[in-house]
């Protein structure tokens, strides 16, 4: 079958934020196979200006943001020897909300990590943009908020993560996050089981951030890469599947499949399971999300099933990694025990990262957040920004008391 190539002049107009990290930066190799179907508006980074300058150099945006004043004048200065003095640099996080909402941009790639991706994956949102969501945290914090968005806009979510691709694959393209509609019993999220698989609690009481960063089978952040060894990402990604499409908690189970070639599953009432297999590379859902309702080459390798040997799958392991059932408690609990969960489990990341907590403290600096921040039953952007500053400053008073117990 031909699939048919729109012209140049209707290229879909992208703006990139966290141009510079691992989504970023494969979403553009995949662009780049593709010159004929996108053009590069906009891009953001937060420091990275030598790979931010690259990127300026292959791909000529008509915009950048730099989130720190510093680094957005040495771009400047770099950007006028290349001549590009043209490309316009803007700063903070005002600037990130205007390029995410601008006219000139079709589809927004939101990438930034983190509660800082929040306010301009919102922005995009709001101007009805077709968003393709790698930042997770947006929907976990204001799943309400965001879809209430796109539901004003017109707007459009494609979500990237590579599990919440899969189940956007093997849903119904009419889909409308409603599972009884459309047969659906649940999904199941597959989980790599990171660097610690089959360790004990014991055995995590004395991993160090270099292991945990050291994943085995995803090339990801070092946040991102901790929370999948932690198994928060997961927690993470199963409050995304209950808004991303309209799914209740008992919905949505979490298998472990170490071998990563299995990215998610839909069953159906009809006892059919669907399943999207790939390599584990970040440009087979980038390449669907942008392309989305065609399919566009990725550069990823075929998989060779004949080599791939077993599959295996396994329930996760509760009592040596909570966090998962943390996620997983809190979304039962509701929406601002989501928004209470990300915080303290990034402000423990952090912690962990610079060796002032140990890796089984950052569960039990969650748990103790959760349990300590009220919550209200007000649910809006206010109060949202309110419980995560509070819920931040609770985890970091915890962190503190544990250090000198420790000390």
């Amino acid at each position: 079958m031909t699939v048919r190539q729109p012209p140049a002049s209707q290229r879909r107009r992208i703006a990139i934020l966290g141009a510079t990290g691992s989504i970023g930066s494969n979403a553009l190799a995949v662009i780049a196979l593709h010159p004929e179907r996108f053009e590069v508006v906009a891009l953001s980074a937060q420091r990275n200006i030598h790979k931010l300058l690259l990127f300026c150099q292959q791909f000529r945006p008509r915009r950048v943001v730099v989130t720190e004043p510093a680094a957005a004048l040495a771009l400047i200065a770099q950007l006028s020897a290349s001549g590009l003095a043209s490309i316009e640099v803007r700063v903070g996080a005002d600037a990130l909300d205007s390029i995410a909402s601008a006219a000139d941009v079709d589809l927004v790639i939101a990438a930034i990590v983190g509660a800082a991706g929040l306010s301009s994956t919102l922005a995009a949102a709001g101007a009805g943009k077709t968003l393709l969501l790698a930042n997770k945290e947006s929907v976990v914090m204001a799943g309400p908020l965001l879809f209430a968005a796109l539901a004003a806009s017109g707007g459009q979510l494609i979500p990237l993560d590579s599990e919440h691709n899969a189940i956007f694959q093997c849903l119904p393209r009419d889909y409308r996050r409603n599972p009884a509609a459309h047969g659906i019993r649940r999904v199941l999220l597959t989980a790599s089981g990171g660097p610690f698989l089959g360790f004990s609690r014991e055995a995590l009481r004395l991993v160090t951030p270099e292991q945990a960063v050291r994943h085995p089978r995803w090339t990801m952040g070092r946040k991102i890469s901790v929370d999948s060894a932690t198994l928060m990402n997961k927690g993470l990604e199963v409050i995304e599947a209950h808004w991303l499409f309209g799914l209740a908690a008992d919905q949505i189970d979490v298998l472990v499949h170490p071998q990563s070639l299995v990215h998610s599953l839909v069953e159906y009432v009809d006892g059919s399971l669907l399943a999207q297999l790939g390599p584990a590379d970040m440009r087979t859902p980038i390449a669907q999300a942008l392309a989305w309702p065609e399919r566009i080459d990725s550069g990823v390798a075929r998989l060779d099933l004949l080599s791939a040997g077993s599959l295996c799958f396994e329930p996760p392991d509760l009592h040596a990694f909570p966090c998962l059932a943390l996620a997983q408690a809190a979304l039962r609990q509701g929406p601002m025990a989501a928004v209470v969960l990300n915080a303290a489990n990034e402000v423990a990341v952090d912690a962990f990262l610079t060796g002032q907590l140990s890796f089984l403290g950052i569960a039990e600096v969650i748990e103790a957040s959760l349990a300590a921040v009220i919550q209200t039953n007000v649910f809006t952007l206010p109060t949202v920004l309110a419980t995560d500053s509070e819920a931040r400053r609770v985890a970091s008073a915890l962190i503190q008391q544990l250090e000198k117990r420790h000390g």
